[in-house]
């Protein structure tokens, strides 16, 4: 049997095509969200980042495994939107997915405040992992840590707007609510 064959055969019928250009959607919105408005909005002179919580969304809604795989093409998508990160996002949002899709799956449920912390934690690690590439240029100075922190309050709110769409067309949502979504 060819590779062609298997895949025609056994990958092709399982993959819910409409689920993926759902989830593609998101990505794409959120990147454009990001990019177009909230890279030029500074409270404080910090711009909030909401995509870490996309990151979060899409490993807590669709599993790990999933969740790794879209969080792989938001984080190269949001590298090459930001220029001043060469791998960090594409190595760190898979990361993030694959952690909080793990402890949905086995630790907490999938529902608002979970998915807050999960985001909240997300947020801060994606502020860590930023002023540790900064520091490892420039040196480190004291106030990157009080920026890391604003710029995760300031994404708290987004991380909310984060929650809709995927936590409403879910694989893991019960079968009455997606019956209602199609």
């Amino acid at each position: 049997m060819s590779f062609r064959e298997f895949f025609l055969r056994y990958l092709m019928p399982k993959v819910e095509w409409k689920h993926v250009l759902k989830n593609a959607l998101y990505i794409f919105l959120c990147l454009l969200v990001q990019t177009m408005l909230l890279s030029r909005t500074r409270i404080a002179g910090i711009c909030p980042y909401a995509l870490p919580a996309a990151a979060v969304a899409l490993g807590m809604f669709e599993g790990p495994m999933a969740g790794v795989l879209y969080s792989l093409v938001l984080g190269y998508f949001a590298d090459m939107a930001f220029v001043e990160n060469t791998v960090l996002f594409t190595v760190l949002f898979p990361a993030l997915a694959f952690g909080a899709g793990f402890i949905a799956q086995f630790f907490i449920n999938r529902r608002f405040f979970a998915f807050m912390g999960a985001a909240a934690l997300g947020l801060l690690l994606t502020a860590f992992g930023q002023m540790l590439h900064t520091s490892a240029l420039d040196g480190f100075s004291g106030d990157m840590i009080s920026t890391g922190i604003l710029q995760t309050l300031w994404s708290l709110p987004l991380a909310a707007l984060a929650y809709l769409f995927p936590a409403k067309w879910s694989s893991f949502a019960p079968a009455s609510r997606r019956e209602e979504n199609q």
